[in-house]
């Protein structure tokens, strides 16, 4: 694999070089200047090779092979020339200027191929070291011993460059030949003449009480140093030849440390109240999974002949739920004091409409399914439990007779738990260490979230669901649905949804977060039912109530089973 620095203004050079080299697994850097290459250079001494334009913005490509071939390390840079504006001059000056080949456009693969083969023959770093199996035997050293020396060089160098910069802005010579030579002696008994060639650069410029001249060379140590490393590490990948890819792992490993080992380091909580209402309230919507987001955009922007297919989808979604409800709302009519808040996901679609709709799809908030994805809990299990739950809050108020709270009760239930979504969004590896942490601890998922968070997830939803204009009453079953029992308004609606969650929870329906009582304790027992049953005419059999509202269960199940098969979740 060879890192190779490509410098072209055309930006379609860069793509067609880049489908090239990704075939044989090359890295590539693109840049459109002389400046810009070299910066690349000096930060990068992976660089294998520079594949040069002689036409760019500004200036010709032959004053950065000028520059290289000026420098004591990189004159033995390996550049090919491939242009599309050659002269007899430019080529003659390359040829002068010692370039490996010179090559007109367009591309073409099998050349390119060809060069890299020579540039990976014999690395231009490796020429600044001697050979290290002939070089051991010369000195009688081992290869461990030998890469001892080098990286105490290495070390030295280090030490030695504040000391240089010291002396030169006092602008005194003394000890400073006397600390070049140690260097020099240990650069050649490690074999390292690139570096004895460096040394004597900088020794010149001393002589010279030269001490501008003196100081950039002192700092041309420091890409000494990387030099040695890279030598001693040949797979290493520098920072600009790191892939966005590569990058984005790296700063997913990083994150979850960050989160995963916050107990252990004692930096608990990772994120703070403040901060978290912070991040609520910069929000534009709440969140919705990725795929989700994704059909929805279709099915809005498609033309539909029907709106029903949108309004399945946004029936039976909490995040596009929450955030039609919120449009909804805020379009009717505020001066009509009849005008009744729209309670219903469905309804909403209706009344928003086509155009509306296509409009809203593009500034969705999105979040990610697979970051969900930590056993047991996954997103189609998580989404299975808000949907059952919405459906048995439903039955309930339909059974019990609490008819006017029908509608209301599915909506609150599809959006008791929206605080997950909310976590799922704004820190992705914190909702992953709070599941791993609950589930190798045996604590409560509330108990977790306190630690990680210093709030709930249930107090993150009710912020959120309270700034951005959800009804009152959804708020109030997100802030209390754990206990109802503490709940000071809609204590009705707040109790159905608690009891469709222990209904839903103990027939196993999805994955549950909630903080269900053991099922050995019976449903007259729980906080729900202690509200509920004040509700109720006396001759109310709860034992029937009960045997079909966990049949109802199974048969929600049952079916939302089939559609998650159905949907490949």
């Amino acid at each position: 694999m060879a890192h190779i620095l490509l410098v072209d203004s055309a930006e379609i050079a860069g793509k067609a070089m880049k489908g090239i080299l990704a075939r044989g697994g090359h890295r590539l850097v693109a840049v459109a200047t002389v400046a810009e290459a070299w910066n690349v250079i000096r930060r990068n001494v992976t660089v294998d090779l520079v594949v040069l334009e002689l036409a760019l913005e500004g200036e010709s490509g032959l004053s950065l092979l000028e520059n290289l071939r000026s420098d004591a390390l990189l004159k033995v840079m390996p550049v090919v020339i491939y242009t599309g504006s050659p002269d007899r001059a430019a080529v003659r000056r390359a040829m002068e200027l010692k370039v490996q080949n010179f090559l007109i456009k367009p591309y073409v693969d099998h050349q390119i191929l060809t060069e890299l083969a020579k540039t990976l023959g014999n690395p231009w770093r490796n020429q600044h070291f001697e050979e290290e199996k002939s070089f051991c035997t010369m000195m009688g050293y081992t290869p461990e011993s030998l890469h001892r020396e080098l990286d105490g060089l290495k070390t030295a160098l280090s030490v030695a460059r504040p000391f240089f910069l010291e002396l030169a802005g006092l602008q005194k010579i003394s000890g400073i030949p006397e600390r070049l030579n140690e260097l020099g002696s240990l650069a050649e008994a490690a074999g390292a003449w690139g570096v004895v060639e460096v040394l004597n650069a900088v020794r010149s410029k001393s002589e010279l009480r030269n001490w501008q001249a003196f100081v950039e060379s002192v700092d041309s140590l420091e890409y000494v140093e990387r030099l040695i490393f890279a030598h001693l590490n040949p797979g290493l990948v520098s920072e600009d030849f790191i892939t966005a890819a590569e990058r984005n792992e790296a700063e997913a490993a990083k994150a979850r440390a960050h989160w995963f080992n916050a107990p252990s380091e004692d930096r608990c909580p990772v994120v703070k109240w403040p901060e978290i209402t912070a991040e609520l309230d910069a929000l534009s919507g709440c969140p919705v999974i990725e795929s989700v987001a994704a059909s929805f955009q279709m099915s809005a922007t498609g033309h539909p002949s029907s709106l029903a297919p949108l309004m399945d989808l946004v029936e039976q979604d909490p995040g596009l739920s929450a955030h039609l409800l919120v449009a909804a709302n805020k379009g009717r009519r505020m001066d009509d004091l009849n005008d009744e808040p729209i309670e219903n996901p469905r309804l909403c679609v209706g009344m928003l409409g086509e155009i509306k709709l296509a409009a809203m799809a593009a500034g969705i908030v999105t979040a990610e399914e697979r970051m969900m994805d930590v056993a047991p809990c996954n997103w189609a299990k998580f989404w299975m439990f808000q949907v059952g739950v919405a459906r048995m809050a439903r039955y309930t108020c339909s059974y019990l007779e609490f008819n006017s709270l029908e509608s209301r009760a599915y909506a609150a239930g599809l959006l008791h738990d929206l605080g997950k979504l909310l976590l799922l969004h704004l820190h992705p590896v914190g909702l992953q260490a709070v599941l791993e942490y609950s589930r190798r601890e045996h604590v409560l998922l509330s108990v977790a979230e306190q630690k990680f968070l210093g709030c709930t997830t249930a107090d993150m939803a009710a912020h959120c669901a309270g700034n951005h204009g959800l009804l009152p009453c959804y708020a109030n079953v997100m802030r209390w649905v754990a206990d109802p029992t503490q709940a000071t308004e809609d204590g009705i609606l707040v109790a159905c949804v608690a009891l469709a969650r222990e209904l839903c929870h103990r027939n196993h329906v999805g994955w549950s977060s909630t903080e269900a009582v053991e099922e050995s304790i019976p449903i007259a027992d729980t906080a729900a039912w202690q509200i509920l049953r004040e509700r109720v005419f006396p001759s109310f059999d709860l034992e029937k109530f009960e045997a079909e509202a966990h049949a109802e269960c199974r048969a929600i199940k049952l079916e939302l089973h089939g559609q998650m098969s159905f949907s490949g979740a």
